[in-house]
């Protein structure tokens, strides 16, 4: 792990430590808070319940974003934090397209991984790998991949690449 993506995390685990629900990091730095090395993290993806939002993004003292529409992912709500190192992309009613058909990424678990004594939230590698299944971008499959390797299984039912 980086000292940027560190001073990041810890950023974010401060921000977020009065949430004692409703968030997750998920995509890369997810993977990194695994242990798992999988590439660079450009960003943190952080997920936040959307009855969370407004609250979130009031305590990082960011606006929503408009995004332009995309064929794979859309938010309800979007929002960058760009005070930390790395910039974390805050997503609230996330969803993926599939088979043309809008599905809401909420996962339905939440391992505790401490970080220089603070908590950050993740799903567990089980249902990361069923995430990156899910996006099938060739950096997802690269991250499905590296959570393999490092002993993951994937959930049942979770679609194969």
């Amino acid at each position: 792990m980086t000292p940027e993506l560190r001073a990041t995390l810890l950023d974010v685990a401060g921000a977020m430590a009065s949430f004692s629900q409703g968030w997750w990091i998920i995509g890369s730095a997810g993977v990194a808070l695994h242990g798992v090395e999988a590439g660079p993290v450009k960003d943190v993806d952080l997920l936040v319940d959307e009855g969370l939002a407004g609250a979130v993004l009031d305590r990082l003292g960011v606006v929503p974003l408009d995004m332009p529409p995309d064929p794979l992912f859309r938010s309800a709500v979007f929002a960058r934090w760009t005070a930390p190192p790395v910039p974390v992309e805050v997503m609230a009613g996330f969803c993926v397209a599939e088979a043309n058909v809008w599905h809401p990424v909420k996962p339905r678990s939440r391992e505790r991984i401490m970080l220089d004594g603070t908590a950050l939230f993740v799903p567990d590698r089980a249902e990361l790998l069923g995430l990156f299944r899910r996006f099938g971008r060739p950096k997802d499959a690269a991250r499905a991949a590296a959570l393999e390797a490092a002993g993951a299984r994937p959930e049942a039912g979770t679609p194969a690449q």
